[in-house]
């Protein structure tokens, strides 16, 4: 299996990512609504207790939804796949002393460290979308930490707003690809994708 064909069935399998992106942002909009009206405890709680079930809620989703929840042995990103999922859980330890110096940098801090998690998909997917998910996740975190730390929950909104829009533009990709009618150029509605298949 080529790189185009692991990406392509990548982009297949998880719908361009979108029962991953659509739980996460159900976390981070919940976490976000009691950081707004609960308090700081439950919200940080909620995140991190919940996005351990990140995978396997996706993994039902799919199932549910009857399509496969894996990609196939010969697929050369599972290996990367698994990786990927390790980096945020381990580089949240991160956040324990961001938090204790100044708790309002906790979900600025996060998106930063969500940002940096999300750019690998790039390749595991081969979808640009993941750089500019990243890019804004980072971005949106560090002007947050700088000038909007007023409010401890604003990054959790702004975050799990963003993780819903790319799962439904995740989504549109992958199906548009799927219902394309296959040529002899690979096509991608992607711009990142695409090239002559021999």
């Amino acid at each position: 299996m080529d790189i185009q064909d692991a990406q392509r069935e990548s982009r297949s399998v998880y719908i361009g990512g979108f029962w991953g992106q659509l739980v996460s942002s159900v976390i981070w909009l919940a976490s976000a609504a009691l950081g707004t009206w609960g308090s700081p405890k439950a919200s940080i709680l909620t995140i991190v207790m919940a996005g351990f079930f990140i995978f396997p809620l996706t993994q039902l989703m799919l199932r549910l939804s009857g399509r496969r929840a894996s990609l196939s042995r010969e697929n050369p990103f599972n290996n990367l796949g698994m990786q990927v999922a390790f980096v945020l859980p381990f580089s949240m330890l991160l956040l324990v002393p961001v938090g204790l110096y100044n708790l309002n940098w906790f979900f600025p801090a996060l998106m930063v460290l969500l940002g940096a998690h999300y750019l690998p998909f790039a390749t595991l997917y081969g979808m640009r979308m993941f750089l500019f998910l990243a890019g804004i996740l980072i971005a949106a975190g560090v002007l947050i930490a700088h000038y909007f730390s007023g409010t401890f929950s604003l990054g959790a909104w702004v975050a799990g707003l963003a993780l819903f829009v790319f799962a439904w533009i995740g989504r549109a990709i992958a199906v548009g690809e799927a219902s394309a009618p296959s040529t002899h150029y690979y096509s991608s509605p992607d711009s990142s994708l695409g090239g002559k298949r021999d």
